[in-house]
């Protein structure tokens, strides 16, 4: 697979595969044999996936409500230690976010929760150091600014390699950037053929040097009726290349930008061997301009 940059000469270039893997929907608490999630990454790996991004309050909240977070963590360190495969991933994960009674989901932006998140995931996830850390939300409840100069102290520590931003807007974009510097590297924001408006977070990005990961790249095309009648030239564009929608919608995506990296979710071994698969496909100019006013 062809890989795109995560990083600079400060904290350490990464490149790593154009396509990631998004790991929200990994849970044991339903319908998902561990062989499977084992077959998923074993899959992963072997397509070029190496940006695998996770986060502190991912895992099976109406289950098990606020004792869901860390959860999602936990299972996906054991599946890298049961595969001996630590040394290819670059594991991503997140802060600022937690699961409450019920299933539900709530932000705490205050630096005193950053500093004992990082710690837990550090724990969780069995490392000396996060790779790349994420803020996961801003909090309307908090002083954005203090949550920022936390996120500079974090990177300060020694505790994380590199720092993401995930669901920020150009403004605190900026703002992150001014106070972390080069320890900030990525913005992980909503981007999909269904919801197109962080276009003005993917310019920012690319002219700070920014990764952008797309999360729930393949929004609109989960649905045969929705993708027909909402988005008609991505299936016309599969049927053109012989290939599903979902793969020509990552391909579009990663065609926006060359700081784009999407991290579709998958937890069978067909999905993102199919995802992965986006990176070699090369769409035509009259293609993507008609993907873009679909």
């Amino acid at each position: 697979m062809q890989t795109r940059a995560l990083g600079n000469d400060t904290v350490g270039r990464v490149e790593v595969g154009a396509v990631g893997l998004g790991l929200m929907t990994f849970d044991q608490t339903g319908h998902q044999p561990r062989e499977q999630l084992l077959d998923t990454v074993r899959a992963a790996l072997d397509a070029g996936v190496t940006l695998f991004d996770t986060a502190d309050a991912y895992g099976p909240g109406q289950q098990l409500g606020a004792e869901a977070q860390g959860e999602n963590e936990k299972l996906v360190a054991s599946i890298l230690d049961e595969l001996g495969v630590r040394d290819r991933v670059l594991l991503a994960t997140k802060g600022g976010a937690f699961r409450t009674e019920g299933g539900g989901w709530d932000h705490d932006g205050s630096p005193e929760h950053l500093y004992r998140a990082v710690d837990a995931s550090l724990s969780r996830l069995g490392v000396e150091q996060i790779a790349l850390w994420q803020h996961h939300r801003p909090d309307p409840k908090a002083d954005y600014a203090e949550t920022i100069g936390a996120l500079t102290e974090i990177a300060a520590s020694g505790k994380v390699r590199m720092i993401g931003l995930s669901n920020a807007d150009p403004g605190q974009i900026r703002a992150a950037h001014e106070s972390l510097g080069d320890s900030l590297v990525s913005v992980q924001n909503q981007f999909s053929p269904k919801f197109r408006s962080s276009r003005p977070e993917i310019d920012v990005c690319a002219e700070l040097e920014l990764a952008f990961l797309p999360w729930s790249p393949l929004g609109g095309l989960s649905d045969a009726k929705e993708l027909a009648t909402q988005h008609p030239a991505f299936q016309q564009v599969a049927q053109a290349h012989g290939v599903s929608a979902q793969q020509v919608a990552l391909a579009w995506e990663l065609a926006q930008s060359p700081v784009v990296i999407p991290i579709p979710g998958a937890k069978r071994p067909e999905s993102i061997r199919d995802s992965a698969a986006a990176a070699d496909l090369e769409l035509a100019p009259d293609e993507l301009a008609a993907l873009d006013q679909d």
